[in-house]
């Protein structure tokens, strides 16, 4: 290794990268999409137009602790799945998906040809993500950047939990106890967040789901309580009812 490969060593910026987002940010090259990763917490910023406020794009663009993401070209991710198809085993499929790739849409139908081949499907996935993950490697190679491991939420074991609530088992303690709460929630609002950043791109639609059913469930009226001396109508559901 030279001097210079030394000097570049050491001055190599340490970013808590989160593959998984910045996996995301490379796999989407749409027009309007801009990612942007900070330096400070490894998080991806993706900011689209005519949803974002253009202020706030703007103030990212000139903040020095985020670096725009340069994903990888449309081009580049065609010649993969010319790669990837030159590797299917079964005639029938390979043909299928040099089909697909023939014309505009040619991703959506590369995904949709591999949905009843889940064992080729699972493959694409990792071919994929080994190329992905060399662009991004390459990077942040070039841009200065030494990836280091995330800091990871401790779970408290039982023991960690019940010392605590022993030595504070009175009334004093459980009146200072009320104020803890809100830190718990902001705790727990970190960890879904970096849930989210774990998932797989394709699992975003299904986590999403999930929490607007959780919303719209805590929303939801509550059924009147009738009074004692009212009996109810029916023990019938509502829509047998009807």
């Amino acid at each position: 290794m030279s001097d210079d490969d030394v000097g570049q060593a050491k001055e190599a910026l340490e970013v808590p990268v989160a593959w998984e987002a910045l996996e995301d940010a490379f796999e989407n090259n749409a027009p309007e999409v801009h990612s942007y990763l900070h330096f400070d917490t490894g998080e991806v910023i993706r900011i689209v137009d005519g949803v974002a406020d253009p202020t706030m794009h703007s103030r990212i663009m000139n903040d020095k602790r985020y670096l725009r993401i340069d994903p990888v070209s449309s081009r580049e991710q065609y010649r993969w799945m010319e790669r990837f198809i030159a590797t299917v085993e079964a005639d029938d499929l390979r043909r299928r998906l040099n089909v697909a790739i023939d014309g505009k849409g040619a991703f959506r139908r590369f995904k949709d040809a591999l949905m009843s081949h889940p064992v080729d499907r699972e493959r694409w996935f990792a071919f994929r993500s080994e190329r992905l993950r060399a662009c991004m490697e390459s990077w942040l190679t070039a841009h200065g950047i030494r990836p280091v491991e995330r800091p990871t939420w401790h779970v408290p074991t039982a023991n960690e939990v019940a010392a605590p609530e022993a030595e504070g088992a009175s009334a004093t303690s459980e009146t200072a106890a009320a104020p803890n709460r809100p830190d718990a929630a902001d705790t727990h609002r970190r960890r879904l967040h970096e849930l989210v950043d774990g998932l797989a791109s394709r699992d975003l639609e299904t986590a999403r789901s999930f929490l607007e059913f959780l919303q719209e469930k805590r929303h939801a009226p509550r059924a009147r309580t009738m009074p004692p001396s009212e009996p109810p109508a029916s023990t019938a559901h509502p829509a047998e009812r009807e």
